[in-house]
């Protein structure tokens, strides 16, 4: 055998050696922002092409959102027909805030989903305690992949915002941790969410103990720590998770994109990818 036949052998064989960098899973959370607010400039009308744009280039399996209203989802799944969305809004029909889960329907498929309120009554539609101005609630499906038949819960969820609602957000942790506690233990369950806190918070601290945080996990960060950023760029809270168990974290990336100085929401999204 000549000399470069060999080297190309050897540079197969040590190919083939090398792990897969591939995920088998790839997560996003993302606060759309409604499209309710005096944006301005940076109205849903303004930012839907480049919203669309930043979950093309990541390409998530599956992404939980937070505040996003029908026009929004559907606006979503017009660009990128590959993705479809479910979920009902916070009132318990379409036409308020969604915790919308979009996911790539060539790789994922659902096999139950539903939703529950945060809150005294959580099987009572809009339903309202713990001192809420607005119901609060999680949307959540068991996915089936379609290459391998894997299966994972996905819960997506979004908390109250005010400095006195830290109560009701430690409320609703604990709640959320009970709901996933009676899931079955072999399947994997990964949250996704706005919580409106830190992570020095009773919120994280409840939802950790039974959960791992993948921005603290994850072997490979890229990008700030920080989400919320109020359309500046310049984020100041880390209040947007991906929380998990039964998967492996391999890298976590707060995704920083914009265009001609607008960004797609006034949160940047994450992206976790997972290795079953």
């Amino acid at each position: 055998m000549t000399l470069l036949p060999r080297i190309a052998l050897a540079l197969s064989i040590a190919a083939a050696a090398l792990p897969s960098t591939a995920a088998d899973l790839k997560v996003m959370t993302f606060n759309v922002r409604t499209m309710t607010g005096k944006d301005g400039p940076n109205g849903w009308d303004k930012r839907r092409d480049l919203f669309a744009d930043t979950i093309r280039q990541l390409h998530p399996d599956v992404i939980g959102t937070q505040e996003l209203y029908k026009q929004q989802g559907d606006d979503t799944v017009e660009r990128l027909p590959e993705y479809t969305w479910f979920g009902r809004d916070r009132f318990g029909a379409h036409g308020d805030e969604h915790m919308g889960i979009f996911y790539r329907k060539d790789s994922l498929k659902v096999i139950e989903s539903g939703d529950f309120w945060l809150s005294d009554t959580p099987d009572k539609v809009a339903s309202i305690t713990w001192g809420n101005i607005f119901p609060r609630m999680v949307n959540w499906a068991l996915f089936e992949r379609t290459s391998d038949h894997k299966r994972f819960y996905l819960l997506d969820t979004h908390f109250p915002y005010r400095d006195q609602d830290e109560d009701a957000r430690s409320r609703s942790a604990r709640e959320i941790a009970a709901w996933i506690a009676k899931l079955p233990a072999n399947v994997p369950v990964i949250l996704t969410g706005d919580f409106n806190t830190g992570p020095d918070s009773e919120t994280h601290k409840s939802l950790t103990a039974s959960l791992k945080d993948a921005w603290n996990t994850a072997p490979k960060q890229d990008g700030p720590a920080e989400t919320f950023h109020d359309f500046t760029g310049k984020a100041t809270k880390r209040i947007d998770w991906i929380l998990y168990r039964g998967v492996e974290a391999t890298s976590v990336k707060t995704v920083t994109s914009s265009k001609d100085g607008r960004y797609p929401s006034d949160h940047f999204p994450v992206q976790a990818d997972f290795n079953f």
